[in-house]
């Protein structure tokens, strides 16, 4: 321990002799590089004694995540527990409800309920904003129950009245749990209340009908979104995509894609990786390189998902060259893939007597952090 706090010292004396790191930057980057996660959790702690630390969420947001990655919930609930000591801080809504939905999106919902319950113990307001973060909490947490009788029961306890984001929170989770009819009428409730329903009613509602492919009720939502004046955005669009996709549609699906301009629309990464998808799912390389080349021209950098579904598709139809020019792309990046799908091109290059290339991607992923899960070649065993 004593190791550790010299460890942290150092690092906020760094930063303080370096004027283009501040302390917070100095701290967020030693966190990140912390690969030790039972040495991260010791630093976090400690470094939560520094009263503008506890004013980041995002740490706090790529911590826990990080954690939940590595199923290390007991240390999630350490580092967010530890949090409770700092009384001026805990007092406060504001940060009480990133409690509750930190825990709530590593599916800790108890812990959740427990900091939301713990509340007025601490003179600590439970108005709407802590209300929806209970209730968002109980969603990624996947407890439709419990949001149901919490939406029926806190506004009424607590004398609050639900907003657009209540009835959001609430949409979100009865798409999720499967009552997508029960989730499309609320938004005459939402009406009834004086409020009107926004895009994200809308977006969640229409991301739920296509994934399942009801697509002639969907239809309704589009004319609805029009008589209430809300204008589709790109994850509107991207809604239908999947829903493209999903059903084979991968031509309609590309069309799509080619009229977002006339919407004035750009594709973000989502739309390219969705139709990418799809033409690696179909066998289409070369379609696949296209739009993946598409991508690239726009400025965008292709995410974990879309290396997946290139790379996997390469190393199928034999296509080592491009299979390799992605795994470059990957270190170029630094975009973490799984180790396994690494393993499985340089595995796929031996088999095809392309030695060099095989050493050369274990040599990159050695150097980029990829030697910590093993990857080698086959005859290194």
């Amino acid at each position: 321990m004593a190791t550790l706090t010299r460890s942290i010292r150092r690092t906020f004396s760094t930063a303080a002799t370096t004027t283009s790191l501040s302390p917070i930057r100095a701290i967020s980057d030693d966190l990140y590089k912390e690969r030790n996660l039972k040495r991260l959790v010791e630093k976090f702690k400690q470094y939560s004694d520094v009263n503008r630390f506890r004013t980041k969420n995002g740490i706090y947001e790529s911590t826990v995540q990080r954690l939940a990655s590595a199923k290390k919930f007991k240390w999630i609930e350490e580092i967010l527990e530890h949090q409770k000591q700092y009384k001026s801080d805990i007092s406060k809504e504001s940060f009480a409800a990133r409690l509750v939905s930190l825990y709530g999106k590593c599916g800790l919902f108890e812990n959740a309920q427990k900091v939301f319950d713990e509340m007025p113990d601490r003179n600590c307001k439970q108005t709407l904003k802590s209300v929806n973060a209970l209730l968002g909490a109980s969603v990624n947490s996947k407890k439709y129950d419990k949001l149901e009788t919490l939406f029926k029961e806190l506004p009424e306890k607590l004398k609050v009245k639900p907003d657009v984001v209540t009835y959001n929170i609430m949409i979100k989770g009865l798409c999720d749990k499967g009552a997508l009819d029960k989730a499309a009428a609320l938004i005459d409730e939402i009406e009834k209340n004086g409020l009107n329903p926004d895009l994200v009613t809308f977006n969640t509602i229409l991301g739920a009908f296509y994934s399942t492919g009801k697509f002639d009720a969907v239809e309704k939502v589009w004319k609805l979104m029009v008589s209430k004046n809300v204008t589709p955005d790109i994850r509107s669009y991207n809604a239908k995509l999947v829903g493209l996709i999903n059903n084979s549609k991968v031509s309609e699906a590309a069309k799509l894609v080619g009229e977002l301009g006339s919407f004035e629309l750009k594709p973000d990464v989502f739309t390219y990786g969705t139709l990418i998808r799809g033409y690696c799912d179909m066998g289409n390389l070369e379609e696949a390189k296209k739009w993946y080349l598409e991508l690239v021209k726009s400025g965008s950098s292709p995410n974990k998902v879309i290396f997946g579904s290139v790379i996997t598709a390469a190393c199928e139809k034999g296509d080592f060259d491009w299979a390799f020019e992605l795994c470059k792309d990957v270190f170029k990046k630094k975009c973490h893939v799984d180790a396994e799908l690494l393993q499985g091109v340089v595995d796929g290059m031996v088999k095809s007597s392309r030695i060099w290339e095989a050493k050369e991607v274990v040599r990159l992923g050695k150097s980029n952090d990829y030697h910590l899960y093993k990857l080698k070649l086959p005859s290194d065993d």
